[in-house]
């Protein structure tokens, strides 16, 4: 398949690089940045363009892969109207595609993607949603020779699964930060804690997360919760931090014993 890659982010690298090493090929890269474009248009063998007016006709499929809030404003000036047109965001509607063009859909990759971090896509969840059957099938088939788990999702359905993929990792990453920062604060390092984060993570493949839920709060220790707020009143963002997510914790426990 010939595809246009609109956007050169985290998203769009490892959608590419995918793509090509399955056979397919990435025609061109766009970017409003053109040494962005370049950038990756190097590595998957396409061509650079800076203008969405430059974008060839031939080609089979465009994905937007922009941030969600530039997503309908690229898509309003792409004028080829006879492609197939997908994003990659798991918070955008279809119907802001359908605003601008009869065939369009979504290739949502469900992950998180850093440009330095290498990735199996093959492990990827992709969910697909498009505006008719043929170009489901179009997106299934193409999904599949990048992705083992490829799932029909629809835009309400997608909504609930990003925030719920804001709670399961963007929130986690950024407790992490705090934990770095307490480590860093008594002279420790990061590197303690990742055998925890590790088997927490590998926990939670087997069982349900509140099935395997430790700590002071789901044991009731209130003298230890106690003292962890102590250690927090300086910083009182966190102790409020610590005491709500304690605080839903403990009914968590006690919903799960009534």
């Amino acid at each position: 398949m010939r595809i246009t890659l609109i956007g050169s982010g985290n998203v769009a690298t490892h959608l590419g690089a995918a793509l090509k090493n399955a056979g397919h090929q990435i025609v061109q890269v766009w970017s409003r940045n053109l040494q962005n474009a370049a950038l990756l248009a190097y590595h998957v063998k396409a061509e650079p363009i800076d203008r969405l007016d430059a974008i060839h006709a031939d080609t089979d499929l465009i994905i937007i892969s922009v941030k969600d809030d530039a997503v309908e404003d690229v898509a309003s000036f792409i004028n080829i109207k006879n492609v197939l047109v997908v994003h990659t965001s798991g918070a955008v509607s279809m119907q802001t595609l359908e605003k601008h063009f009869i065939d369009c859909g979504v290739f949502y990759p469900l992950q998180t993607f850093s440009k330095s971090q290498e990735i199996d896509f093959r492990s990827v969840p992709l969910c697909i949603e498009s505006t008719d059957k043929n170009s489901t099938e179009i997106l299934f088939e193409l999904g599949r020779t990048i992705s083992n788990q490829v799932t029909y999702i629809d835009s309400a359905q997608r909504k609930t699964l990003h925030l719920a993929a804001v709670f399961a990792c963007n929130f986690p990453n950024y407790l992490y930060s705090i934990a770095t920062k307490l480590l860093q604060e008594q002279q420790m390092d990061f590197s303690l804690i990742k055998p925890l984060i590790l088997e927490t993570a590998l926990k939670v493949q087997e069982f349900l997360p509140e099935e395997v839920q430790t700590g002071p709060a789901i044991r009731g220790d209130e003298q230890t919760m106690a003292a962890h707020l102590s250690l927090l009143e300086q910083n009182p963002e966190l102790q409020e931090i610590y005491r709500m997510l304690s605080q839903d914790i403990i009914k968590m426990a006690k919903s799960r014993s009534a």
